[in-house]
């Protein structure tokens, strides 16, 4: 049964050509290995550092474009901001009406910008897609694969585990931001596990630095609450450089009839990346499930194919729209508040 679970999402029977904003680390690693594996058509590519734009665009030939006007006046196309988050807004106001866009993930820099994102989106009638691509990797698509036939059971036990050397020096524009860890790595798992579980009731959470970083967060510590039958915790170390051996970037989630375990590889050697792991175990042993492709790069193309397809009229609904990716910030925005919150008094001891 495990060698039939869906791992890749149907690419478009007429796909679109696809307009980049954006030629930094995230783009050469993971979007355009993407789309030249899938056959996609980069029909030109944007970035205000023109060299950088200029020696990607060489590189993998595809055209360069000189301002976000030239690029947001491409016709018929799909487009990809791979950008800051403080980026997308003005961005999307270039868009023309009725256009279809790929948001790279956080949806603005907090609430009140994923909150000015969705307005844009909805006055300008925008298709528009947050790229919350942890949903689209073989490995999550074969879980959810899994728990929608039942084979899990239903999910009692969420637990993430990570314990890694992260290597921040590759984005430097993250270094005077106020919000990081959250906001833009665990934000994955938190979309995730609203994909799997549905919205909490609420989260407890407790974001820190670490005197070796000159990142604001890289340490977090998360609790989320839905009710008195399931457990869901996150326990997220960035600063664990003592070698590969005890590192960790690890799912566990268990069902009243099985169990699975997660591996997500690339965070283990970023960007080099470990093999991904998903191992079902439902009474009589663990089951490696044989994976086709990684979260980088094939999550990214199962991504652009989904809102490809809805573009094109293909699917119906929209997986992470603009609408359901706000609920992922809200859920960002309580954990920020629950951090930043003072903590409950212990007693002291009677004298």
């Amino acid at each position: 049964m495990f060698d039939t679970l869906r791992q890749h999402w149907p690419r478009p029977a007429n796909p679109k050509p696809i307009v980049i904003f954006g030629a930094g680390s995230i783009v050469t690693d993971a979007h355009l290995p993407a789309y030249a594996k899938s056959g996609y058509q980069v029909a030109g590519l944007y970035d205000p550092d023109l060299d950088k734009a200029r020696a990607v665009a060489e590189l993998h030939k595809i055209p360069l474009l000189t301002s976000a006007e030239e690029a947001a006046s491409r016709k018929d196309v799909i487009f990809d901001l791979a950008t800051p988050p403080d980026a997308h807004a003005g961005i999307l106001s270039k868009l023309p009406e009725g256009s279809a866009a790929l948001i790279q993930k956080p949806m603005g820099s907090d609430l009140s910008g994923a909150t000015e994102i969705l307005r844009i989106c909805r006055t300008r009638s925008l298709s528009a897609a947050v790229n919350f691509q942890l949903r689209f990797a073989p490995m999550m698509l074969a879980l959810q694969d899994a728990v929608s036939r039942g084979v899990l059971g239903e999910i009692l036990d969420f637990d993430a585990w990570l314990a890694l050397n992260t290597p921040w020096g590759l984005w430097k524009f993250l270094e005077p931001l106020p919000r990081v860890e959250i906001s833009l790595h665990s934000i994955h798992y938190l979309d995730f596990i609203r994909g799997l579980l549905g919205d909490p009731l609420g989260v407890h959470a407790k974001s820190i630095g670490h005197p070796t970083s000159k990142i604001s967060q890289t340490r977090t510590a998360a609790i989320l609450d839905y009710g008195d039958r399931v457990r869901c915790a996150l326990s997220i170390n960035h600063n664990h450089a003592f070698g590969r051996k005890h590192q960790a970037c690890e799912f566990r989630i268990c069902g009243t009839k099985g169990a699975a375990y997660l591996q997500l590889g690339v965070n283990l050697d970023y960007p080099k990346g470990e093999p991904d792991i998903l191992e079902i175990n439902t009474g009589d042993g663990w089951r490696k499930v044989g994976l086709d492709g990684t979260w980088f790069p094939d999550a990214f193309a199962s991504r652009m194919h989904q809102l490809q397809r809805f573009a094109t009229g293909e699917e119906d609904a929209l997986i992470s729209s603009v609408e359901d990716a706000w609920k992922t910030m809200a859920l960002v925005e309580a954990a920020y508040e629950s951090s930043a919150a003072p903590a409950t008094p212990i007693a002291r001891i009677p004298q």
